[in-house]
């Protein structure tokens, strides 16, 4: 491609990238793929979005396939893209198809076929060869986990509907492969009876062994776990080292049945029980973050500016038929007769981004025809008679199909940029639309009860903000409940509560229950849900904090940030509560401004949280910046000193509770 300037100086930087080697290429990838989720998630803009559209700039100027070579290129992206799947899989747990088991057995097999036959038929008449469409189908009924995953940190829906996408996406992802790995060994053998026996044996043997690969390596993990074999700082590493060998040695018995194997596997680990993979879960978690920036940048390089223009037409249409017909046709078909509300239904119509699964596997079937077309053409000058014949025929055939599935990447390409940017960014409104999500989760989670939470939750509710309050004794929650509130009786640490709780709608999380320690690990877990910053944890009983003893103060890694301005304890809290204290709601404005609020209370009050606009709370802190002479203050103060003109928005507080 032209260098796009006449400068020397840019032409010598365009001829120095080119030729950049390959350590100084992954460095450069992976810098920008990191850049672009951290600004992805400053603008809150789908990251997939952005890093297409960098990587296709960037490959504009330099290729990973001219760097790296072909081979090394394909087989680098197979196995990333495996190691995706695998840490996908360990996180869909059985346990959350309670209700939703028939519809999830739905979403993977009625709603694929329907998805393939009409993709397939949209293809056809778009142009492409029969064949070609039929791959086009298998290629394009898949979502997967890199594209759903980001939408659902951004959007926390219901758990319902976050269980249905997070296992659709995974399950169908190694569907979809082997679909398109069938339709290619169909294409390839020829003749109708040796393609239906080839289908067979290929379906047959890439079941078996992604079964037993599967089965006898989650079977040795799990043993060496269980006898604590693998020390802590193996976990992570063995069961990466464990998924990336299955997924070479499945291909190497059957061409693409590795991404079946380790989603078996994935799966079949995590959902042993007292197996505990948190450690495992962690690691491979930063891995993906850094997989999937790379993979898309990489591949988005491959395709060029002629190659896009060349499908655009055709690719607008293809894509206005997948978003408007193809999914919401073969998601409500596909969930008819299941227990599966229209609401959720509406929003899983609304919702098929395609991710990296789909662009790799089309680069590789798209090479694959020529490469077959190549192999029947040696073959057949090594033949005679009829057979030297037949076998040109099918080769020139096979060249042919070739040449139309080139086209493939281009317009895969355009339909991943497009439905990433229609699902990634449309369906935050849509979500809040039907009252299965919000894009901007402002709701709290108290873990722990007592009277003045359950005052600071009436307020809150008031002010249109979600609240949950989880408590492990069922008596103390009973004020909560009577006052209408939500509630969720369980141990804040247990597996329930950890992996299970609903918690869509929340965006913070405070830990204030009797014991420190139980505050403290449950904020560290949570903070993986909602963020360091949006994690807090009442403060410690005696505790010292930034005094420069390393001996006295609390390690900042075991603890949350302290919640409230100023940060009390618990014990504090119900002393104040006590001696006749209570949460208000406090209006500010011309006539009563954050200054005279300080003058009125002085150091006796206690700010819980800021509501700055309606809908919208920020939890206090002491970094918070309190504002001045709008918005609302909800804070502990002293009963006999409320304003006058808030009469009705004292709480009444309350008796502390366990």
């Amino acid at each position: 491609m032209p260098v796009p300037t006449t400068s020397p100086l840019a032409t010598g930087v365009f001829d120095a990238l080119r030729q950049m080697p390959p350590a100084a290429y992954f460095a450069m990838v992976l810098a920008v793929s990191v850049l672009c989720q951290w600004i992805a998630w400053r603008l809150r803009i789908p990251s997939i979005l952005l890093l297409l559209v960098v990587g296709f700039g960037i490959g504009q100027v330099v290729s990973g396939e001219d760097v790296l070579g072909h081979d090394i290129l394909f087989d680098g992206v197979s196995l990333l893209v495996g190691i995706i799947l695998f840490e996908g899989s360990m996180s869909l747990r059985v346990k959350q198809l309670t209700g939703l088991g028939k519809p999830v057995r739905r979403l993977c097999s009625v709603t694929v076929l329907l998805a393939w036959t009409m993709i397939t038929v949209t293809a056809w008449a778009l142009g492409f060869d029969l064949r070609v469409a039929l791959l086009i189908g298998a290629i394009l009924v898949v979502t997967g986990p890199t594209v759903i995953n980001p939408i659902l940190r951004s959007l926390r829906p219901t758990r319902r509907v976050s269980s249905l996408l997070r296992w659709e996406g995974i399950v169908v992802d190694p569907i979809g492969a082997v679909l398109a790995l069938l339709v290619f060994q169909a294409v390839a053998a020829g003749e109708p009876g040796l393609a239906f026996t080839s289908v067979l044996l290929v379906l047959a043997k890439t079941v078996v062994i992604a079964v037993v690969i599967a089965v006898l390596l989650g079977v040795t993990l799990e043993m060496l776990m269980r006898r604590r074999a693998i020390p802590d700082f193996l976990h992570g590493a063995i069961f990466l080292a464990a998924a990336v060998v299955a997924l070479v040695a499945s291909n190497a018995l059957q061409s693409e049945s590795g991404l079946l194997t380790v989603t078996l596997l994935g799966i079949y680990l995590g959902n042993r029980p007292a197996l505990h993979l948190e450690q495992v879960a962690e690691f491979t978690e930063h891995l993906q973050v850094l997989f999937v920036g790379a993979l898309f940048i990489v591949l988005a390089g491959r395709v060029t500016p002629s190659e896009l223009a060349a499908v655009a037409p055709t690719a607008l249409i293809f894509v206005a038929v997948l978003v408007l017909v193809v999914r919401p046709v073969s998601v409500l078909v596909g969930l008819a007769g299941t227990r599966v509300s229209r609401r959720e239904r509406t929003l899983l119509a609304g919702m098929a981004p395609r991710g990296v699964v789909a662009a790799a596997v089309t680069s590789i079937f798209a090479l694959g025809f020529g490469q077959a077309a190549g192999t029947l053409s040696e073959r057949a000058q090594a033949a005679v008679g009829p057979d030297r014949d037949a076998l040109l025929a099918q080769s020139r055939d096979l060249a042919a199909l070739a040449t139309q599935a080139e086209r493939m990447v281009p317009l895969v390409f355009l339909v991943i940029v497009v439905t990433v940017t229609i699902y990634g960014i449309g369906v935050n409104r849509f979500a809040e639309r039907l009252r299965l999500a919000s894009a901007n989760p402002q709701g709290v989670l108290f873990a722990g009860v007592t009277g003045w939470v359950v005052d600071t939750a009436v307020l809150l509710r008031e002010a249109d903000v979600p609240v949950l309050i989880v408590a492990r004794n069922s008596a103390t929650l009973a004020p909560a409940r009577r006052a209408g509130l939500a509630t969720v009786t369980a141990n804040i640490l247990s597996e329930f509560a950890v992996k299970d709780l609903d918690v869509s709608g929340l965006g913070y999380f405070v830990a204030c229950t009797p014991e420190d320690e139980v505050n403290a690990t449950a904020a560290r877990q949570f903070a993986r849900i909602f963020g360091g910053a949006n994690t807090f944890q009442l403060h410690r009983d005696g505790d010292s904090v930034g005094t420069g003893d390393e001996r006295r103060d609390t390690a900042g890694h075991l603890s949350a940030r302290y919640a409230f301005l100023p940060a009390l304890s618990r014990e504090e809290l119900n002393r104040r509560v006590e001696h006749g204290m209570a949460v208000t709601r406090i209006d500010l404005g011309p006539e009563f401004t954050l200054q005279d609020f300080a003058t009125r209370y002085g150091d006796d009050a206690v700010i819980l949280f800021v509501q700055r606009s309606p809908g919208s709370v920020e939890l206090a802190h002491r970094r918070t910046k309190l504002p001045t002479d709008t918005g609302t203050l909800i804070a502990l103060v002293p009963l006999r000193d409320r304003p006058s003109h808030e009469p009705e928005n004292v709480a009444t507080g309350g008796e502390p509770s366990g």
